[in-house]
């Protein structure tokens, strides 16, 4: 018996502390809710493609997403992951043009869809939120541009570091304290470190020589942060 989908419900959705729309009333909050819609995605479909029009942004109920762009050359190059309480599309929405990347589930996945018309409306009378939308904008750029940063300049190998521990930040451990809580394949890890899928099994098999990782399969275990976080260069 395939067990029948049910709309989380905004009022009752709490994604985290910090989230962009925790900190609305629950009046708002049901408005939202009646005005959205929701749908549930299997693993590897698309959410949205590069170049598609917005017509509102997307918010992760459940699962684990993955943004990339396409090269000229069709090589994929993986921007960022989202997971649950994070939204997707608001750069586009917000600026009017087209989506600049296409966004692609890891998981299974429960995605709501806010119209645009609910977000200007809140955005325009709701001046905390308006507000903190606009921090939240002003973080994402800032996180974008030194992700850009490192790529360029970092060697290779303190870039993959470096990413195993935003990884670890991003989607946090299993029950041992070890484990990444995603499942990535190796053209994944590649994409997201900028080079090729050869260079990452051989910097894998590197990084579990010294110890610092282990590899089972796709699960990647951290055994020495302090060692990665040297390796990666990485400063608060």
């Amino acid at each position: 018996m395939v067990k029948k989908f049910e709309t989380p419900q905004c009022e009752f959705c709490n994604p985290g502390g910090e989230a962009l729309f925790g900190e609305l009333n629950q009046e708002t909050r049901e408005e939202i809710s009646h005005g959205k819609g929701c749908n549930f995605y299997k693993k590897k479909q698309i959410i949205f493609y590069e170049g598609n029009h917005p017509f509102g942004i997307y918010c992760i109920n459940k699962g684990k997403i993955k943004i990339y762009k396409i090269s000229e050359n069709g090589k994929e190059q993986i921007i960022r992951f989202a997971k649950e309480g994070d939204i997707l599309g608001y750069r586009s929405l917000i600026s009017g043009e087209p989506y600049r990347a296409s966004a692609e589930t890891l998981t299974d996945s429960v995605v709501c869809f806010i119209p645009k018309e609910i977000m200007f409306n809140l955005i325009e009378k709701d001046r905390p939120f308006s507000l903190k939308f606009m921090r939240f904008l002003c973080a994402e750029l800032g996180s974008a541009e030194n992700r850009m940063l490192n790529l360029s300049q970092k060697p290779v190998t303190e870039r993959l570091a470096e990413m195993l521990l935003i990884l670890k930040e991003k989607f946090g451990l299993e029950s041992d304290n070890q484990t990444i809580k995603v499942s990535l394949t190796r053209e994944d890890l590649a994409s997201f470190t900028g080079t090729a899928t050869e260079t990452v099994v051989r910097l894998l098999k590197d990084l579990k020589q010294k110890k610092l990782i282990d590899v089972e399969g796709r699960k990647i275990k951290l055994l020495n942060i302090n060692g990665l976080i040297k390796l990666g260069r990485v400063f608060d």
